[in-house]
């Protein structure tokens, strides 16, 4: 994995399903692990698979790998992403607005359309967290292979 010799604190491993985005994702995260960076491995993926090759119940939390010094993992919910996103938009206007209008927005916000929004919303705070740029070296995303980053998956595939 030449492209590991020099990586960027962000890597993103995209495509379509079944082109074993996350066997690379998992591969290059213990690689760089080993090499002594400190990493995290998060999937957008809702069907995420990162668990199952290490053996974990990773979820929506931060989860060190057991046996691989320096690998952290998330999985992105997609479903409480949603839910989370749909709460700060209706939160602040519950009980202020009529009940009709209210039930209309959240009626709004119950699209598939809104769960990508919510799960990219998540993705983006993950690349601005001052917090896990500090702690980790790298940052590697195996990306959901439609949803999440679709727009940009076929005209800018990055690794």
């Amino acid at each position: 994995m030449k492209f590991l010799k020099t990586p960027p604190r962000f890597l993103f491993f995209t495509g379509k399903g079944g082109v074993g985005k996350t066997s690379i994702a998992c591969a290059a995260a213990v690689q760089l692990a080993g090499d002594g960076k400190r990493v995290l491995l998060v999937s957008t993926d809702p069907a995420s698979n990162v668990g199952q090759v290490f053996g974990l119940d990773i979820g929506n939390k931060v989860t060190e790998i057991r046996g691989v010094p320096r690998l952290a993992a998330f999985e992105i919910d997609p479903q409480q992403a949603a839910q989370a996103y749909r709460d700060r938009i209706v939160g602040p206007v519950r009980g202020v607005l009529p009940e009709d209008i209210v039930k209309g927005i959240e009626e709004q916000l119950s699209g598939a359309c809104t769960t990508e929004i919510a799960a990219f919303d998540e993705f983006t705070a993950l690349l601005t967290d001052d917090s896990l740029i500090a702690e980790f070296d790298h940052i590697i995303f195996d990306t959901a292979p439609k949803g999440v980053l679709r727009a940009g998956q076929d005209r800018y595939p990055l690794v």
